[in-house]
């Protein structure tokens, strides 16, 4: 006879414990997950989004993961190659591919391989990236930012992307707004 067992506790940080008991031959085995509020933000950014959706923040539908989270291309990059590694990831986590487009997505979806060899998904040739941030879905605090080596903007869903010229000297500190 088996019996399922499961017991959750709620609040930040939550617990939940699964035992499985296979009659009396087979001793019960238990496993244990804990998160903090620090892994939620975290595994709500997660890279592993398999579905882009939109989004309107101020006038502009942007390009977001499953979770919600806006989603960022960085200028020095290419249609075939992140310029964003080590480091810059910590930041910037690149969004896992390959992708599915979901409702309102209408531009051009692929993939390329990172220098590490994982698949990064694109979006009108734009490879993507999550800002760490952005603690909500909803939020474009990484938009117009001057790190890593380069500017960052949100992606809209026009896929069309105007970046600051190499030589502006007042980057941007973040927020929405326009210019997309």
């Amino acid at each position: 006879m088996r019996n399922l067992k499961l017991a959750a506790a709620g609040g930040l940080g939550a617990v939940a414990v699964l035992a499985l008991t296979y009659g009396s031959t087979r001793p019960a085995s238990a496993a244990t997950v804990h998160t903090t509020s620090a892994t939620v933000h975290a595994s709500a950014r997660a890279t592993t989004s398999n579905q882009l959706l939109t989004r309107k923040i101020g006038n502009t539908t942007v390009i977001t993961n499953s979770k919600g989270f806006t989603l960022y291309a960085f200028a020095p990059d290419t249609t075939t190659k992140s310029n964003c590694n080590g480091s810059c990831t910590k930041f910037w986590p690149p969004l896992t591919g390959p992708v599915t487009a979901g409702k309102g997505v209408t531009g051009k979806i692929g993939t390329i391989k990172r220098s590490n060899g994982a698949v990064q998904a694109t979006y009108n040739g734009h490879p993507l990236y999550t800002y760490v941030g952005d603690t909500k879905p909803g939020q474009d605090t990484g938009n117009g930012i001057n790190l890593s080596g380069g500017f960052w903007k949100v992606v809209p869903v026009t896929g069309k992307i105007t970046f600051p010229s190499k030589s502006s000297s007042t980057p941007s500190s973040g927020g929405g707004g326009g210019g997309y």
